[in-house]
């Protein structure tokens, strides 16, 4: 992909083609950016279930026509019985089964709070396609055969995974047919009874039946209580434009803070050493400001909205660059998978939304009845006597999800994220740098080779990983520097899939998306 999509009506972008497709469509029959962004993000869940689904958590960014930005959390909780007595004799808590799925799934909840917000067609018409890919089938990717061969060992045994995911007892192969007729059947239940039957009504006693059966701790009442939240973004203000993105419990400020760091350092763009090291020494701070501060912003300490609009306390966490050595690293990394997607109207509604499962396939718990695959989010917490993110009943777990979206100098807004856990922040910022600083399409912005710091999808390391397009100069030179460099191929997927939307002052759209992902830009 070399060339930006544009269109003057409305224009989605979407890991997955085929939901891509589902919010055009949506929006081609009168629907609104929010309409269209449930109908993507309910085919997501049914053609991408080892990223995505409704067992797992969301966030939104909406900007409304006349410029108001909000925030949905859409975050659960962990179970009332999800006490550190529950691990008793574990370091930690368990990636998969059961005891992985400690917390409620919130997505479906920002799909109701956003469509209270802008949404025109009933939920029935927007879940139409994810309904007919669920029962009819869907050609099985690349991706979703990889991930399932490569994690076949860890989930055969968790409930109800390889009934759905390892037929006749071997891993979904690329080309094949996946049918999901328990999910089919569980979104016919929301688009006959409302979304809110996921939590309080019939479907919610089936998914709490299902869960106790798999041994989650999650119950009935854990289901009842939950409720997404609503509320302003975070957001800086830069010599570019205004940036959003979420509040705690998300990694929303780490991303804010690399674009004010970076900025604050002078950088023209990203693919020079010096504009790459600034980009790199900025995402350290970010992410130790990160790992001291951000959990459940019920406990928290401080409101990051503080920081960043605080330029002496800005240029303080600035001042210490040094612009030829690295800061020596690593630090805790954390991982997860996720499906970022953007939608833009031609009223100028615009949404930038991302959901996910955590780890691929999420915990594997795969519930019989309902045909939903549980996140593992609740793995993330603090099994210790203390810390910041340690396991208690009701509490928000950390999240690496996080939406961005953008009002630009020139008068343009952009919607833009991806994927990839520690790399989200990094890919924001390679798009920020490309697009708006450099003056790149979006296309070239997002098809450039990027960099990545830490661990993301399917890494383990916490190398700086830079895909092998780089020039030979700028690796050996960030080598010299003390960076440690790690190559990957090009176009890796470890990079993420990333997407954005820009929406010009005379209504011109203007879409990308990542040639690493299964997806497209569909517009009209």
């Amino acid at each position: 992909m070399l060339h930006s999509a544009r269109a003057k009506h409305g224009m989605v972008t979407a890991p997955h083609h085929l939901a891509a497709q589902t919010g055009r469509d949506i929006l081609k029959s009168g629907g609104s950016a929010i309409d269209a962004a449930i109908g993507v993000a309910a085919t997501l869940a049914v053609v991408y279930p080892h990223m995505t689904g409704i067992g797992g958590d969301g966030f939104w960014l909406i900007r409304r026509p006349d410029g108001q930005v909000t925030a949905i959390d859409a975050c659960g909780r962990a179970a009332r019985a999800a006490e550190v007595e529950l691990y008793r004799g574990r370091d930690a808590i368990p990636w998969h089964g059961g005891l992985a799925a400690n917390t409620v799934a919130g997505t479906v909840s920002g799909w109701q709070a956003a469509h209270h917000i802008g949404g025109r067609q009933p939920i029935a018409r927007l879940l139409d396609d994810a309904i007919h890919y669920a029962e009819d089938g869907v050609i099985a990717t690349e991706s979703l055969a990889g991930l399932a061969a490569r994690h076949a060992g860890d989930l055969r045994h968790i409930p109800g995974f390889a009934t759905l995911f390892l037929p006749d007892g071997a891993p979904i192969a690329t080309g094949e047919v996946l049918r999901n007729t328990a999910l089919a059947n569980t979104l016919r239940r929301l688009a006959a009874a409302g979304l809110s039957d996921f939590y309080t009504g019939s479907l919610a006693a089936d998914i709490a039946r299902d869960l106790h059966t798999a041994g989650s701790p999650v119950d009935v009442n854990d289901l009842e209580a939950h409720t997404a939240t609503v509320g302003t973004p975070l957001s800086v203000q830069l010599g570019c434009g205004r940036f959003y993105n979420t509040r705690p419990p998300t990694q929303g400020a780490a991303s804010l803070l690399i674009l004010a760091l970076a900025e604050r350092w002078g950088v023209r763009g990203a693919d020079t050493t010096e504009d790459l090291h600034k980009w790199v020494e900025a995402t350290k701070r970010a992410f130790l400001y990160r790992d001291a501060t951000i959990a459940d912003p019920a406990i928290m300490m401080s409101d990051p909205q503080d920081l960043l609009q605080d330029p002496s306390a800005l240029d303080t966490m600035a001042a210490a660059f040094d612009p030829d050595r690295a800061t020596p690293w690593p630090r805790p990394s954390h991982g997860g998978d996720t499906t970022w997607f953007g939608v833009v109207d031609a009223q100028g509604w615009a949404v930038s939304a991302i959901q996910s499962l955590y780890f691929e396939f999420g915990s594997g718990v795969t519930l019989p009845n309902t045909g939903i695959v549980w996140q593992n989010r609740g793995a993330s917490f603090d099994l210790s006597n203390h810390g910041l993110r340690r396991l208690a009943p009701g509490r928000k777990p950390f999240h690496t999800l996080n939406p961005a979206l953008a009002e630009l100098r020139d008068g343009s807004i952009m919607t833009y994220g991806t994927m990839g856990g520690e790399g989200q922040p990094q890919t924001q910022a390679a798009i920020v740098a490309r697009a708006v600083i450099a003056g790149m399409s979006l296309q070239h912005a997002i098809t450039a080779p990027r960099w990545l710091l830490g661990r993301t999808w399917g890494e383990a390391t916490t190398t700086l990983k830079l895909e092998d397009r780089f020039p030979g100069d700028i690796v050996d030179a960030l080598r010299t520097m003390g960076h440690d460099v790690e190559i990957l191929p090009a176009f890796a997927d470890a990079m993420g899939h990333a997407g954005a939307i820009r929406r010009y002052g005379d209504g011109t759209l203007e879409g990308a998306c990542d040639p690493r992902s299964d997806g497209t830009v569909a517009a009209w």
